[in-house]
């Protein structure tokens, strides 16, 4: 079988060249403003603290240093926020995953003779909730205050991720689901032989989503369990950390060296500023890790799963 001509670049129009030249320049130009804010970060965050007030660090720290690492991590509840912060991100990624897939399988069955007024309904809870305070009475009543499910149950359902779902699995040949329901398959072992392992992609795309939130999240902490230190997670320490840096230099009439006189070296002082960069490189590490792994599959999903509304 004969293979296609390749077109080589000197036999190119110049057209195609100027074309060529501008992509190139866009995609290095996007490469930079994505990357820069974060190796900037990172520069921040090894870059002695008293030299970062001076400013001037762009993507290489001017003195480098790990005190800034140091002071982060020295706080004896780190270690164990950053568990229950990993803890609460596989469970919740799991089981809001699993849960949001029954809802959108079950809501895109044509003989669901309710899937319309159900999927209105979830619809207009993205635009109207209940508001901060019914939600917090609503938690206190049903005695889920001071309780590591409180981080799970109240997000089960994520309208967003139902739809994205709903709309991949209604794209899915109905020939596969109508032979597995003659081999003898009922609902449930359709929906857990058949339907999500064809759902892989977008399943990947809505746990990447769902991770990254639990992740993040800290708000639900300090309203519901800032008084248990057990159940204290990673963001909410690291919150908490600058909050009282923040609070040591006002009270200090914004004298670093005052504030901070505790530390074992007043060369490598910790300053705010310091602290945020440091703090955002910690909780985005483990994020940046898992991405690389789910990437394939994010694409993917995000492709098919908006295919259909």
């Amino acid at each position: 079988m004969a293979k296609a001509p390749v077109m080589h670049a000197r036999f190119k129009s110049p057209s195609d060249r100027i074309f060529d030249a501008c992509n190139i320049l866009f995609m290095t130009c996007l490469m930079i403003v994505t990357l820069y804010p974060f190796l900037n970060m990172l520069a921040v965050s090894l870059n002695t603290a008293n030299d970062s007030v001076k400013g001037g660090i762009y993507l290489w720290p001017r003195e480098f240093t790990w005190e800034n690492y140091h002071f982060v991590f020295k706080e004896a509840t780190i270690f164990h926020a950053t568990l229950i912060s990993g803890l609460r991100t596989v469970v919740g990624a799991v089981l809001s995953v699993f849960c949001c897939t029954m809802v959108a399988y079950t809501i895109s069955r044509p003989e669901y003779v309710l899937r319309k007024f159900v999927s209105i309904a979830f619809i207009l809870t993205m635009y109207f909730s209940g508001g901060l305070i019914p939600n917090f009475l609503l938690i206190r009543e049903i005695g889920l205050m001071d309780s590591f499910w409180v981080y799970i149950i109240p997000g089960l359902i994520g309208v967003f991720n139902v739809m994205i779902i709903r709309s991949f699995i209604e794209g899915l040949p109905e020939g596969i689901l109508e032979s597995a329901r003659i081999d003898g398959a009922g609902d449930f072992m359709t929906f857990l032989r058949i339907v999500m392992p064809l759902c892989l992609p977008v399943l990947a795309t809505v746990s990447l989503f769902t991770a990254v939130s639990q992740w993040n999240s800290w708000f639900d902490v300090f309203l519901y369990n800032s008084s248990n230190v057990d159940l204290s997670t990673l963001q909410y320490e690291l919150m908490k950390i600058l909050q009282n840096s923040n609070t040591s230099v006002n009270n200090n009439g914004g004298d670093y060296a005052s504030a901070f006189a505790g530390s074992e070296n007043t060369a490598n002082l910790v300053t705010p500023t310091s602290i945020r960069a440091t703090m955002t490189i910690v909780a985005s590490v483990p994020i940046i890790m898992v991405y690389p792994f789910l990437q394939k599959y994010f694409v993917q999903g995000m492709t098919l799963g908006g295919v259909k509304g």
